[in-house]
């Protein structure tokens, strides 16, 4: 599948900014289960774009500029092939063995409840492939997922009490609850584009990996309640969202800061290869 994906993330402040510093993780990598056809980000700060590479092995893009400013905008354009997998999410670039993956992080603290919901799981299937499909499952039918306001960072036992969360919360949620069943568990950010016969647009996406004695790395989205697919486009990876997130950064100044994003992901017909 061929997929075509614009992303806009636009900054205000009510209060001018004095300088932003800007770490972008929106670039894909090519791996067994996707290839990119043409990407490209801008900024409309006065910096270049710095590339490197973050300890995971996610492609960084990183910009410091001066204000005084009022706004200012990235911009992600670009296609990337999709390829059917199965979720086994192999030819990534692997910087730690798995077992760093068993490390907790503020974001996939659990508590008593996701001790108890854990347990109650791994006693229905014998295996490690297994029992992270029951997890999967029973994350999507317990949780609902939420249409309003954006995500907040709050920390996953709150998502998991109140039954609801965003995307980053269901792949939270499904690293935790793994790592509670001794089964390293990373966190994916990218982009999500639903089934051809959905009225739903495209929109960004969190799901989760565990890995798999044989297989490697697996994919498990708790919130469709599918491993990934076609449809899914990764960009990076972590022990959580914030060794993930698209964006993240600091200022100087620049009160009353509000951030709007936009996305249109959409399929487009794959093109003749000479």
């Amino acid at each position: 599948m061929l997929v075509r994906i614009s992303h806009r993330i636009v900054h205000e402040f009510a209060v001018p900014a004095r300088g932003v510093t800007q770490i972008l993780r929106l670039t894909p990598r090519n791996h067994e289960g996707q290839r990119i056809a043409y990407w490209r980000i801008d900024a409309d700060l006065d910096c270049a774009l710095r590339a490197a590479e973050d300890a995971f092995g996610n492609i960084t893009h990183a910009c410091t500029a001066a204000g005084p400013m009022n706004r200012f905008a990235i911009t992600v354009d670009g296609e990337i092939e999709t390829f059917e997998t199965a979720g086994v999410a192999g030819g990534a670039t692997e910087r730690f063995p798995p077992e760093l993956y068993l490390r907790p992080s503020d974001l996939t603290h659990a508590d008593d409840a996701m001790r108890e919901f854990a347990r109650a799981v791994m006693a229905r299937a014998d295996t490690r492939l297994a029992r992270m499909h029951e997890l999967m499952d029973a994350l999507h039918d317990r949780m609902a997922r939420l249409d309003v306001g954006v995500y907040a960072g709050e920390p996953v036992a709150m998502a998991f009490a109140a039954g609801a969360g965003h995307a980053q919360d269901f792949a939270h949620a499904f690293v935790a609850c793994a790592r509670l069943m001794d089964a390293p568990a990373r966190f994916v950010g990218g982009y999500f584009l639903p089934k051809a016969d959905a009225a739903e647009e495209g929109f960004g996406h969190a799901w989760a990996e565990a890995y798999i004695e044989d297989l490697g790395w697996v994919g498990f989205d708790a919130l469709t309640g599918e491993s990934p697919r076609e449809q899914h486009v990764c960009l990076a990876r972590g022990l959580d969202h914030l060794g993930a997130a698209p964006f993240r950064g600091a200022r100087s100044g620049g009160d009353g800061e509000t951030i709007t994003e936009t996305f249109r992901v959409t399929r487009v017909q794959a093109r003749p290869r000479y």
